[in-house]
């Protein structure tokens, strides 16, 4: 990282690491599912389609990170439970949660047409997510309990809901039927009014699925002779059992047994109030300036792998841009946003109560949002391309208790661009004429920002700041207001209009400011 005069801003930011012993679960739940349901017309009261999605998202996930051993999932939800002494990411919660819900959200958008090739995909679906830390492996025990629970609660009540409604009653009326009854009531209005036997429907509708890791023989080559040579690796296994928590299936998983350990008892009585007191929410401190900020997970490799443009790609920044956009349209409470390369943060008013101000739904969901869009507009600016692999990305939250030290913040952010963007500039013009990387990197050893222009004058003949500003000052995505500058004859304020705008000004000076004044106000 850059040293600048700004860099006192970092001492804002906290470390949240979850120390062992606890165990680390990462809870993901769709954020207006309903909404985003009723959209693409899915199957009420469970969409078979949909839940396979999910299960298919789910078990990408396991296989990406090798520290998750578990996982169980119904509806809109999925838990990931992490191996005991996992070190992911030095176990910091924010890394965690965002990178996990971010991969998941990209890996819905892109296995979409797979499950429904019939059905555009409208708009983006993100999820909230959350750091459940578990004390003991009794915890999460009471916690699979709590959680498969809720699933057979919700999906009877859900099945009998929509069973209501299809028969012709309202959803007030079909909400006042099931008002106050008990599960055999509901039982027997399915089976009495449908023809419908609880028990018969499909086992993940009532039981939801878990998968978990084991491990297979797989061939991975055949030898000179044609003999196929077999490895042992990791697989997800997806089943459905009514009882995720009790002793008979969880220490039947030797995987699990080795990776967490062994249930002790069964599960008498699921006390939801119990499990609760373990998920502590982090809320933002009030009146204080948010900074979402996101960063790319691993780009180096994905920018490869995707031969961008060293050491800029125009069409690369403006998807980035794009995302930006989109995320300002989705979230009002946002006011500016500033990116360069992989990474953007965004601003949220003083006032804003987003999410009642919780770290981990706010970061979520802008992470998730912005994950889905990154992927669902990738043909929009690489039409030639295929996306080989799904991106990810990590986020956190920082608050900031003025607007000198936001600004001080975001100029760290602008001065962090023209030293990495010179760098770079002159780095991928030496790879370019022939150096290898590393004698690029010793040729700029100690190099100072007018040894850098002079090198690329002299050697390349460019003058660096004649170079797209894009490049050398990064973009900001903010509200511009336009006011209609005719009074009406009744004398009522001008209709205000705000138009989403990508700008690439210098932020650090005060004159950007004073010629945006309504962004912090």
């Amino acid at each position: 990282m850059a040293n600048s005069k700004y860099e006192y801003v970092k001492s804002f930011e906290v470390e949240d690491e979850v120390m062992l012993p606890n165990l680390i679960v990462v809870r993901i739940e769709g954020w207006n599912f309903d909404g985003f349901a009723d959209i693409h017309d899915l199957e009420k009261a469970n969409d078979e389609k949909a839940l396979a999605l999910m299960n298919s998202c789910a078990a990408a996930v396991l296989e990406e990170y090798p520290d998750i051993v578990f996982s169980y999932g119904f509806n809109d939800e999925y838990s990931f439970v992490f191996k005991r002494k996992t070190k992911f990411y030095q176990r910091r919660a924010s890394k965690i949660m965002s990178l996990i819900v971010s991969f998941f959200s990209s890996v819905y958008a892109t296995k979409w047409k797979e499950f429904f090739p019939h059905k555009e995909m409208k708009c983006p679906l993100s999820f909230l997510a959350r750091v459940v830390c578990c004390a003991s492996l009794e915890v999460l025990q009471v916690y699979l309990a709590w959680r498969q629970n809720e699933c057979h609660i919700r999906n009877l009540h859900n099945t009998c809901l929509w069973m209501l409604i299809k028969s012709g009653k309202s959803a007030k009326e079909a909400v006042e039927v099931l008002e106050g009854t008990q599960k055999q009531e509901k039982n027997e209005l399915l089976f009495q009014q449908f023809g419908i036997n609880y028990r018969m429907l499909p086992e993940m509708f009532r039981q939801g699925s878990c998968i978990f890791m084991t491990q297979a023989e797989d061939v991975v080559k055949h030898n000179e002779h044609g003999i196929p040579i077999k490895r042992m690796r990791r697989k997800p296994r997806m089943i459905h059992n009514e009882q995720i928590a009790g002793r008979n299936f969880w220490n039947g998983q030797q995987y699990l047994l080795t990776e967490l350990g062994p249930f002790e008892n069964d599960i008498k009585k699921i006390k939801a109030d119990y499990i609760k007191s373990f998920l502590f929410e982090n809320k933002l401190m009030p009146s204080t300036w948010i900074v979402i900020r996101i960063d790319g997970c691993h780009f180096h490799r994905f920018s490869e792998v995707h031969e961008f443009e060293k050491p800029n790609d125009q069409q690369a920044l403006n998807l980035m841009n794009s995302c930006a956009m989109a995320v300002l349209e989705e979230f009002k409470d946002i006011v500016f946003s500033y990116g360069v390369s992989d990474e953007y943060s965004f601003v949220l008013s003083k006032n804003s109560k987003l999410h009642q101000r919780q770290a981990s739904q706010i970061v979520s969901v802008i992470v998730s949002f912005f994950s889905s869009v990154y992927v669902m507009r990738w043909k929009d600016f690489f039409p030639f391309k295929e996306l080989k692999y799904t991106p990810s990305f990590d986020g956190r939250a920082v608050c900031y208790p003025s607007t000198e030290i936001l600004r001080d913040y975001l100029a760290w952010r602008q001065v962090d661009c023209h030293i990495n963007n010179q760098y770079n500039t002159c780095f991928w013009m030496l790879v370019k004429s022939g150096k290898s990387k590393s004698e690029a990197q010793s040729h700029l050893k100690g190099t100072q920002t007018r040894e850098k222009n002079e090198l690329l004058i002299r050697q390349f003949n460019i003058d660096y700041n004649t170079l797209p500003v894009m490049f050398r000052q990064g973009s900001s995505v903010f509200r511009m207001k336009e006011e209609d500058c005719v009074m009406p004859e009744n004398g009522t304020p001008a209709e205000v209009k705000q138009n989403i705008i990508v700008d690439h000004s210098n932020i650090i000076e005060d004159s950007f400011w004073k010629e945006h004044p309504s962004i912090l106000c």
